[in-house]
């Protein structure tokens, strides 16, 4: 059996999340260098205004996914696998190795800023619960306005991504088929569709001048749903993934099939876990936040134990 660390994607953000993240010197140390390089202060990066910007957002997302991975790292053996949903990618490229976290936090600032700025307001995405893939297809294609797939989050959970008017509609259609759940996330822009093609190819530009490293360990790509071995192919997917289907189903039903039975979410947040739970029935599903130190540790060891 096999574990995997799960970092989560934007939407999971929560006022107050870096401040509520445990005060051991990894997490200490994690904050300390991520303030040094983007030369801010990080008190208020995680405020309830500072998060109305989709950069501050994403920032937050990978310091909390690093600094609680690394917490983990110096107390307990290191996952076989790592996986992030849209940001989430960031993180784990570190974690695994193969990105340096200052060039990541960079490269994040960047990836945030271009995508508030191609899309500062009328766009988002909304989840849509209890439909099938071709139904949703269906009502995409009869959709007036830019409204497209963004997330394959579940069987019957799928995102989608576009103007707040087409996902209005949408919506309204979605829900008179029986949609049991339809809900406008807290994005302020379309991620994973083509509307972010040009920014994506301008993050691209920004990484070529950036080391991508194999990874030390095993990296599957959320938007491939597949493993990445090659740097140029993890740098291409991380610099694309904004304008990529998410296939986090996918992603979760390889993890299964090649032997992971511990899934651990990073912070913030459980919603991974939430999604987690259907596909790893044989497993372990367990969220970093208000879990205890020691019982991750143990579970981590015992996956140790048993592969031995």
């Amino acid at each position: 059996m096999s574990s995997l660390f799960a970092f989560p994607g934007q939407g999971a953000q929560q006022p107050g999340m870096l401040q509520a993240l445990p005060s051991e010197p990894e997490v200490r140390a994690c904050l300390e260098e991520a303030g040094r390089v983007l030369g801010e202060d990080l008190g208020a990066l995680d405020s309830a205004e500072a998060l109305q910007s989709t950069r501050a957002v994403q920032l937050c997302l990978l310091i909390a996914g690093v600094a609680c991975a690394r917490l983990l790292l110096a107390r307990s053996p290191a996952p076989d696998y790592v996986a992030g949903l849209s940001i989430g990618a960031y993180p784990a490229a570190v974690v695994a190795g193969a990105l340096d976290f200052a060039d990541a936090l960079r490269l994040v600032a960047l990836r945030g800023e271009l995508m508030q700025q191609a899309y500062p307001q009328g766009y988002g995405m909304t989840a849509l619960q209890g439909l099938d893939l071709a139904t949703v297809e269906g009502l995409l294609a009869e959709a007036e306005g830019p409204v497209f797939i963004g997330n394959l989050n579940a069987d019957n959970q799928i995102v989608i991504a576009g103007s707040d008017a087409a996902m209005a509609a949408v919506a309204e259609r979605a829900r008179a088929l029986g949609a049991g759940l339809v809900r406008r996330l807290a994005m302020s822009v379309p991620s994973h569709c083509p509307l972010l093609e040009a920014p994506a190819r301008e993050l691209a530009a920004a990484f070529a001048g950036v080391e991508v490293r194999r990874p030390a360990i095993r990296y599957l790509s959320g938007t491939s749903a597949r493993p990445i071995h090659d740097p140029a192919r993890l740098r291409d997917d991380l610099a694309y993934n904004m304008c990529r289907v998410v296939d986090w189903h996918g992603t979760q039903r390889t993890a299964y099939e090649r032997g992971v039975r511990l899934f651990i979410e990073l912070p913030p947040g459980a919603v991974l876990s939430g999604l987690a739970r259907r596909v790893f029935d044989k497993g372990t599903v367990i969220a970093f936040q208000g879990a205890r130190l020691d019982t991750l540790d143990a579970l981590l060891r015992q996956e140790v134990e048993y592969n031995r």
